[in-house]
């Protein structure tokens, strides 16, 4: 018969091993739960412009030119007069798609107002487990709506009259590594020969446009761009976060002369109303987990952004721009820019000014900012992102070296008066006044500070946290490997070996502090590490790996502090 210590550690053991083989089996569930992502292939649309029923495709029916997409003119920059639009739905519809595929972007033009209605992604897979399908950002379908709409807007010409219906000759483009094309569509309006170019790079998210007006007609013609996004309320597919970590934000942005980011969700918009600023330059952003779409105003004019409700239940985020008149016989432009891709702060930034803020590292974005950098030069040193925050770990630890070995001196000091702690509680227990007394008397004459040994704790809590953000906000370690197990530092440990050795790692910690304070607050200590391995059992690995660095770093760091500090009392003794 085993003595009864070695069996409630067998009992313990046997337990631990159960909850274990249990949360894999649950996770491996939910993983063969997910149906797996797909995308129908968009052909040409018949000639009565239908697609099967229950198609992925975007159709182009008279919805498509529905008035409701062409934002009333008194939205124009600059023009403060109301005056409603009422446009007529477009005579006749292209018969098909508009197709460009760079090694950047799949992207598809409807003719009808010459949106774009689908945008993949091909250099970002949906899944790891499905390599070769494109995340796709933008999508009109029978169960989402999100395109980005442009055109030109007046109180009597151009899109007020009703979207138009573009002809081109370029309905499949394809551009090879250091290409650009444009593609040009073209559409007599009211007696305006307008051309809508797009002019497309193929290494670049970023999409030029521009307007060309030339006036065929007797009179002066007022017009001014308008450019939005589109969307349904609907969370993005296959975004999965850990239910009690930050969620990643889903809504619009704006820069405006008072805030250079401004959020705008859903929500905002249904409590609050309709949102209208003006200002110069400026771009309206829709944003999702490690994606964005915007688009990018003129920067040397004033322009109108806004933000409203549809009465069909679809949301508009977008600018107009002044009008321009054009005259009888002259050509009038308009230029705006599109993005569709990933949030890469670097190229965002060379675009427009705080463009790179959609990267939203939270509060702490001053500590996560410099971290995100730092951590991308190791990574160029050593080409594995793992590696890079192992390096990180370290460079924060040195950093913070002073300041935490000031803390792990006062803990040995702790541990010095831990006996004599003891004997106080043991003979003041039931006067917690006396002992109170006692114990002050005792850290005083012993140079301890109880409060000391929590500084190497909170140390790294500011840094963990903006940690999260750049590991959770970073697409550059989206589906990043680190090696064996863990491919993709970006969610959690498949097996959840990192977060049981960062537990293991932290019991080990405890066993180094000395145990003070009364029985129910030692208790609670003790229960630390397993309660932070399971809240970490659904972290990221990367933020997981960071912890597990840290925690073994400043064990030896503590046990060299302490050495040091029992030689110098050895010595003084």
């Amino acid at each position: 018969m085993l003595p009864p210590e070695i069996q409630r550690i067998v009992l313990l053991v046997a337990l631990a091993a159960t909850g274990y083989l249990m949360i894999l089996a649950w996770t491996e569930d939910m993983e063969n739960a997910k149906a797996p992502v797909t995308y129908e292939e968009a052909p040409a649309v018949t000639p009565d412009n239908g697609v099967a029923a229950g198609s992925d495709v975007p159709t182009m029916t008279e919805e498509t030119a529905s008035s409701s997409d062409v934002p009333d003119a008194s939205l124009i920059a600059g023009e403060a007069e109301a005056q409603a639009v009422t446009a007529a739905p477009a005579e006749a519809n292209a018969a098909r798609l508009i197709e460009v595929i760079t090694p950047s972007l799949r992207l598809w033009i409807n003719p009808v107002g010459g949106d774009i209605e689908r945008v993949q992604l091909p250099q970002y897979p949906v899944e790891l487990d499905q390599p070769d399908l494109p995340f796709q950002l933008l999508e009109r379908s029978s169960r989402h709506t999100y395109i980005a709409q442009s055109g030109l807007l007046g109180r009597e010409h151009f899109d007020s009259r009703g979207r138009p219906t573009y002809a081109t000759t370029d309905y499949e483009v394809r551009l090879t590594e250091g290409q650009t094309r444009e593609v040009v569509l073209t559409a007599d309006i009211g007696g305006a020969l307008v051309r809508k170019v797009f002019v497309f790079r193929a290494d670049d998210y970023l999409v030029d446009l521009r307007f060309e007006v030339e006036n065929q007609s007797t009179s002066p013609m007022r017009g001014a761009l308008y450019a939005q996004i589109k969307r349904d309320d609907k969370p993005p597919r296959n975004v999965d976060t850990f239910a009690l970590a930050p969620q990643p934000y889903l809504g619009a942005a704006f820069t405006t002369p008072e805030e250079r980011y401004r959020k705008i969700d859903f929500e905002d918009v249904d409590d609050d109303g309709d949102f209208e600023e003006s200002g110069p330059g400026g771009w309206v952003a829709f944003l999702q987990h490690y994606f964005l779409s915007a688009w990018v105003a003129d920067q040397d004019e004033t322009n109108n952004f806004f933000a409203k409700r549809n009465r069909d239940g679809t949301y508009m985020f977008g600018f107009t721009g002044p009008s321009k008149t054009v005259a009888p016989g002259a050509t009038e432009q308009w230029n705006a820019q599109f993005y569709a891709g990933p949030k890469d702060q670097k190229r965002l930034e060379t675009i427009a000014e705080n463009l790179n803020l959609t990267v939203d590292y939270g509060f702490l974005w001053w500590v996560a900012v410099p971290l995100f950098y730092l951590l991308d030069w190791l990574y160029g040193l050593v080409g594995n992102w793992g590696v890079a925050i192992i390096l990180l770990t370290v460079v924060v630890k040195v950093l913070l070296y002073p300041l935490s070995a000031a803390g792990y001196k006062s803990m040995a000091n702790m541990r010095r008066v831990a006996p004599a702690m003891k004997k106080l509680q043991e003979r003041y227990g039931n006067d917690r006044e006396k002992l109170s007394k006692e114990m002050m008397a005792l850290y005083k004459k012993e140079g301890a500070n109880p409060l000391g040994g929590c500084l190497p704790m909170l140390l790294p809590m500011p840094i963990f946290i903006a940690l999260y953000w750049v590991l959770f906000e970073s697409v550059e370690l989206r589906q990043a490997p680190f090696f064996l197990w863990i491919e993709d530092l970006a969610v959690m440990d498949p097996f959840f070996i990192l977060p049981l050795l960062m537990g293991a790692s932290m019991y080990w910690m405890q066993t180094l502090n000395p145990q003070v304070g009364d029985p129910m607050q030692v208790r609670m200590m003790k229960m630390m590490p397993i309660m932070f391995t399971v809240l970490f059992l659904f972290f990221p690995a990367g933020l997981v790996l960071y912890w597990l660095v840290n925690n073994v770093l400043s064990i030896a760091q503590q046990q060299y502090v302490y050495r040091q500090a029992e030689k110098a009392q050895a010595a003084k003794a």
